[in-house]
Parts: structure tokens; sequence; C-alpha cells
């Protein structure tokens, strides 16, 4: 530095006349000096054992390590699989997929899975909604971010879906559909019907005089066009441009001999965006239309319904309107208007109660943060059938997250910072030689960045080793700042790289199912079972949590937190063996069996369950052993990994096919070994695992699936039915010598752990 003399100097002089300023290691700091500094590539070593160094060094550590603990933690090791290679990227429009909803009235809509349709094609028992997602339109071909705004056009007993798609490469919508041949329990993509230069959405589609037509949105072209089907339902022309206008989220109805076209032109310079309608009537389809005396109909709130949110239809007589509420996030939820008055000169519309069942499951439901679009129609059959768009997340959640983990990791930063300064660690925010021109006496930064960071060194003298570690006070300050510190750096992480936050179902073939979880308890473990229900009662695939009701009196279904329904079935004699009991209420093919004490994330539920229906005749769980040696000895996890297999898969917590497995444990081969249950309380998932293995015929019966963690909750309570290790495994080891006797041994069957190409089951 050229000015290194000078500052020695100065800071000489200083300490010779009593000075208490800044000295000559912090000169480039000191606001009083004008310190002209030229760089040189000259490396000060002392900078390496700085006090500055020195904190910042410990600070990244230490919060580094904390970081990773946290993403260990919270985010699963296991990677999960793409729903598609080529579409379903990251879109800050959301994650938008389409569920289908049926009812005996429009008013009494429930969603496809209380059907209890099952599909053998699907491997879905049953058939659970979204049916048609941004997976299953890039799987056919057509790369596709989301899929929205779905309209049917029933042809027979055909069900053709038509829906935005927005594609993976042009980030502009088409317009798809898809058709289904077995009442919509599964569809297929046929393609895409029209595509243009510009962007695509609501594809109205209806029919008049024999022909099927289409009103799509295409407001960036700056009119509204009306198509006709050549070639149902993929080749369509252009029939006319009927309005020069660009309106959006149009439809057209014929009611008193009059055609009425309902729709929005949010490009007025003072048009509320999301809360404009206007009406346009006329005569003939193909126009002239004529603008309704009372335009707009609305120019309001955007929460207000005004903008349409699907198909009008007529029950009793009444015709209704959907409506769009944007009032929280755009699509937030849909209203529904009884138009009571629709003339030339007037039109009035009341709104009217309607409520289709919304999901309690937050993220981790498909439509769980909003939906804004619904068709419904009356099937040949007298029923309704309604299909709507919904997604997990709000408009813009990308860039939320973005910018909030950003935003997070700034705070942290200045918190070190401030930290620093505090305990006299940094004695300054930024020392100015760095900033400033090698040639000329002027800042590589403009004039006023310069004096805010001279303003933000000033700043810091005045606090500068304020807070003194070794004091009560100072302790109370630091751990606060820590503290403050350690949430904004999970905040950071969990946004930055948590992704949506969402645990979601996974697809198998282009299907969605669900499972009834059970579970075993009695009185004693009351506050374990409410726990219990209010976490996994969230996970996307639970339908139903049925307790089996053991001892003591039973609880009231209403006193859970619960997401789902849950059935308390109290049993008459506390017995083992009642967790296998037969239960005709069980609508689903899959059953859970997981002990209340258990807990771990719905993403290793989820896993378990889609590995259970890629082999629905196995016993699927997160607990192995190795059941072998003579004389035979029951061994927990450890020795099963040390010899590098497993038999025998713990019933505490695994999917099962509930019919088959019940029967099976309920035969009257099982009795012996169910009386064993009884005589000890215990072995009944040692009884189940012999069972299946007695008849497979040498097939793999069991199959693990690692979860990232999970916890015994009972240790806690002191209310474990097994309080005693050694005394359990002795008499699990009685059971393992009488069921071989009964049933044969387990010895011959083994399996591998790392046999799959997921590394589920490492």
């Amino acid at each position: 530095m050229l000015c290194r003399s000078a500052l020695n100097q100065k800071s000489e002089t200083s300490e010779m006349s009593g000075d208490k300023g800044i000295r000559a290691s912090n000169g480039c700091c000191d606001m009083r000096l004008k310190c002209w500094c030229r760089w040189h590539p000259t490396f000060d070593h002392s900078f390496l054992i700085s006090s500055a160094f020195s904190f910042f060094l410990i600070s990244s550590l230490l919060f580094g390590s904390l970081a990773l603990a946290f993403a260990w933690l919270t985010f699963s090791p296991y990677e999960r699989p793409r729903l598609s290679s080529y579409g379903c990227q990251d879109d800050n429009e959301g994650s938008w997929s389409i569920g289908v909803y049926y009812g005996d009235n429009p008013f009494s809509l429930k969603p496809l899975e209380l059907r209890n349709v099952w599909s053998d094609k699907g491997l879905a028992w049953p058939v659970a909604n979204p049916v048609m997602t941004c997976a299953l339109a890039s799987d056919a071909g057509y790369p596709s971010n989301f899929v929205a705004d779905p309209f049917l056009y029933v042809q027979d007993d055909i069900l053709y879906m038509f829906f935005e798609t927005k594609n993976s490469v042009t980030l502009k919508g088409e317009i798809g559909v898809a058709r289904s041949l077995d009442n919509s329990a599964t569809w297929e993509h046929l393609g895409i019907a029209l595509d243009e230069e510009w962007h695509l959405s609501f594809p109205y589609v209806f029919s008049y005089n024999g022909e099927i037509y289409m009103l799509p949105e295409g407001s960036q072209k700056g009119d509204l066009r009306l198509y006709r089907a050549l070639k149902f339902p993929l080749q369509w022309t252009l029939e006319k441009v009927i309005l020069k206008r660009p309106m959006v989220d149009s439809f057209i109805i014929q009611r008193d001999r009059s055609f009425w076209l309902f729709g929005s032109d949010i490009s007025g310079f003072s048009t509320k965006k999301n809360g404009e309608l206007e009406i346009w009537y006329s005569k003939s389809l193909l126009g002239p239309w004529k603008s309704h005396k009372g335009n707009p109909i609305y120019n309001t709130l955007c929460s207000r319904g005004a903008r349409n949110a699907g198909r009008p239809f007529i029950y009793e007589g009444q015709l209704y309107r959907m409506g769009q509420d944007c009032g929280e996030t755009y699509g937030h939820r849909v209203r529904l208007f009884r138009v009571e008055v629709l003339t030339k000169e007037a039109y009035k519309e009341v709104e009217v109660p309607f409520r289709i069942e919304e999901p309690q499951k937050a993220r981790n439901a498909w439509n769980g943060a909003r939906y804004h679009h619904l068709d419904i129609q009356r099937l040949p059959s007298g029923h309704w059938i309604a299909v709507m768009d919904g997604d997990r997340v709000w408009s813009g959640d990308t860039t939320r997250r973005l910018i909030s983990g950003l935003a997070s990791a700034a705070v942290v930063v200045i918190l070190l910072v401030l930290t620093g300064i505090l305990v006299g660690a940094i004695k300054c925010v930024l020392p100015l030689s760095w900033c400033l021109s090698p040639s000329k006496k002027t800042s590589h930064m403009g004039p006023r960045l310069l004096r805010l960071f001279t303003r933000l060194n000033r700043s810091a003298t005045l606090i500068r080793g304020r807070v003194k570690p070794n004091t009560c006070s100072g302790i109370l300050i630091l751990c606060l700042l820590l503290l403050l510190g350690i949430a904004c750096m999970c905040m950071a992480v969990r946004y930055l790289y948590g992704g949506n936050g969402a645990e979601e179902a996974y697809m198998l073939n282009g299907a969605y199912s669900q499972f009834t979880m059970v579970t075993m308890t009695y009185e004693a473990r009351i506050w374990n079972l409410k726990m219990y229900v209010k976490h996994y009662s969230r996970c996307a695939s639970v339908g139903e949590i049925v307790v089996v009701w053991n001892k003591g009196h039973p609880p009231d279904p209403s006193e859970f937190d619960s997401a789902v329904p849950v059935r308390v079935r109290v049993e008459e004699r506390n017995s083992l063996n009642n967790r296998f009991k037969l239960d005709p209420l069980i609508k689903t093919r899959a059953v859970l069996e997981l002990d209340d004490d258990i807990m771990m994330t719905c993403d290793d539920i989820e896993r378990g369950f889609r590995v259970w229906r890629e082999h629905p005749e196995r016993i699927v769980g997160f607990y192995p052993r190795l059941i072998d040696g003579s004389p035979l000895k029951y061994r927990d996890e450890k020795y099963a990994r040390m010899r590098k297999g497993y038999n025998m898969i713990l019933t505490g917590a695994a999917f099962m096919d509930g019919r088959l497995t019940f029967e099976r444990y309920w035969s009257e081969r099982a009795r012996k070994g169910r009386e064993v249950v009884d005589k000890y309380f215990n072995c009944e998932d040692v009884l189940l695992n012999f069972l299946f293995a007695n008849a497979s015929s040498g097939q793999q019966v069991v199959e693990y699936v690692r979860p990232a963690w999970a916890i015994d909750t009972s240790k806690l309570s002191g209310a474990a039915i097994s309080k005693d290790t050694r005394a359990h495994y002795r008499i699990r080891t009685d059971c393992l010598l009488k069921f071989s006797e009964m049933y044969g041994s387990l010895v011959n069957h083994r399996w591998n752990f790392d046999g799959r190409k997921d590394g589920w089951d490492v």
C-alpha cells in the first residue's frame, strides 16, 4: 500500500497524544483519514489469523454443520422418481392437475376415490384423484408442465376431457384431449386437439345442430374465436372470429331463443384484474353479437367471483354460473351463482351455498391450496359428474420460495456481522481500501454506495465490543442472536432446497390410489394415538384410519384432529389377533398396519405404498429381520444387516392386501398359531410371516423399504407393550420354534438388501 507509511505515522502520532481513535491496523476503516490506497498483489498472511477471519471461519463451520443436520432431518435421502423425463418442470404458474367428482346432484359431489372404483390396469384399488396430470401428458409424447381448465364432452358411455396443457418447450398453452372408456377410472391421452401460435386455454366444448364446437381463450391474439370439429376430437377448423376483443374464460349458452356469451375483457385501463364480467347476446351462434346494456356487469374485487370458473349448468330449471374467487391468490376457489334475471337490459344473480369436499391435507393433497375451475354435467344415467383442476401451491410459489430463501440467507449474514462487531471480532463492516481504484482516487462503486458503506463503518464503531461474552447479559444476547440465526438458516435451507414442501403420493402406471391405516391400542396410550392420527391423516394416500381398541374406555372419533375419517373398532377381548381381524367396512385393498408408537415421514409411508402396489401379494414393510441358525433365535435388525439379508418383515409397520391377509390369518390352518399368540400375548407378526412363506411356493413374499428415520414414541411415555427387550426376544424365539414345527422353516427364504434400482431397500 502506498499509504501504509503515512498511516503508521498517523498512528504513532495518535498513540503519543493519547488519541483513542482507530489505530493503524484499522486505518483504511478510519472515516477521519483520507486513505487513498492502491491495490497490489502482495498477500497479507496476517489475514489468516485475524480475529475477523477466525470468527467467520468458526461461524461458517457451525452454521454449515447445522444446515446439514437440518437438511438430513428434514429432507428424504432418497431421490424421488421424476414424474416425467420431458415435462413436469417447476413452473411459477403452479403444478395444476385434474380430478373427477361424482354425485346424485350438483350439490353433493364427492371425489372419485369415494366411489371405490378399482383398476387392475392402473394397479389402483381404488383409483384416486388426480386422474390427469402433467406426467400423463408428457409420457404420451406431449411435454407438459401442468394441466388445467378441464371440460367434458360425453358421447354415450365415452368421456372426452379437453384441457389446457402448458407446453414445457414453448411455455405456451395448448388444448389437449384425453378419453376414458371405463367411467373415468383410467384416461388415455389422445394428443393435442388445438395448437396456435399464441396461448390457448379454457377449451369450452359444446354441441349445436349436430356439430361440435370449441370456444377456447386466445386473448393474446386479441380476439375470441369459435372452432368446429372436422374429425372429433383431434381435428378442428376455425369457424369464425365472433368478437374482436381479448375475452378470457368465455362460454356461450342458448336460453330464451337467444345466445348469450359470458366472458371477461381485462385489457381495459380501468378494468379490475380477474374482477370483470361482460355479457353479449345474439340471435345466431355466429353473431353478430351485441353488448349487454349493463356492461360491464361486474368490475369489482377479484374475490367476488366475476371471472368465469367453468361451464354453467341447469338444475331443476335454474341456471347456475361458476365464478372464480381470486382473493388470496389466483384461482383460490370457486363460487356458485344462481341466475335470476337474464335479459338484454338486465342481469341479476345471487350467490348460493356450494361446498365441494375440500382436502384438509394442505400441500400433500393435489388440490390442497387452490382450485379454480369446475365443469359439472349430468350423465345419461341421471348421475352428475364434474371435473375440477387443483394445485397444491399458490400462484408464484417458485419465485416466493427463492426470494424468501435468499432473504433468510441475507439475514443470517447480517446477524453474523452484527455479532462479530458486538464482540469486537470484526473491526469494520467493509475496509474501504478494497473498494478504491488502483490508479485514481475514485471508487469502483458509485459515490452513493461508497457513502453508505462509510456510514455503516462509522455506525459499527459505536457498538463495537459492547457485548462481553463473559457476562450473563452478554451470553443471553449472544444466545438470542444464535437462535435467531439458526432459525433463519433453517428457513433458507428449507426454501432454497426443500422444493414446494409437499410429501406427494407416488404415481404408478399413470394412476394414484389410497389405503387404510389400522392401528391397535388401548387407553394408556391415548396421547400417542392423538399425535399419530394428526400426523398420518395428512399423508396424501391415507383414506381412513381404523383404531382397534383392545382395552379400556374408547375415545370418540371427534376427539381426534384428523384430515380423514377415523373409525374406532372396539374389541370384546384383549388379543393381539385382533390386529388382523376381518373387517368388511375396510374399502381399500391396501392396508397399512402401523403401531401407534411409530412415527415416520409421510414420504416414507408413500414410498412403501408405491412398492406394495408393484407387488400386492407381498408384505412390504420397514423393519426387517433374519431368522436363521440352529437352534433358531430371534434377533434384531443389526443381525440381518450384518448377514446382508432378511426373510421376515415386522407387521407393526407394513403394507399388505387386507382381504387376503386377514382371511389367511383367520383360516383353520392358522388356528393353533393364533392360540400361541394368545398364550404369549406376542408373535402375531411372526405368525403372519410364516403363513405367507408357507403359501408362497418359494416366491418372495416380503419386501423391505428403508425409512429416512423412525421414532418410537412409546419410549418417551413408558407405555411400551414390550419393555423388557430380553424377555421379549426370548418369547419370540419360543414362537419361532413352535411355528417352524407347525408351518415349516423360514431359513430357506432369504432376500438380500439393495435389490432395488431406486435404492429404497439399502
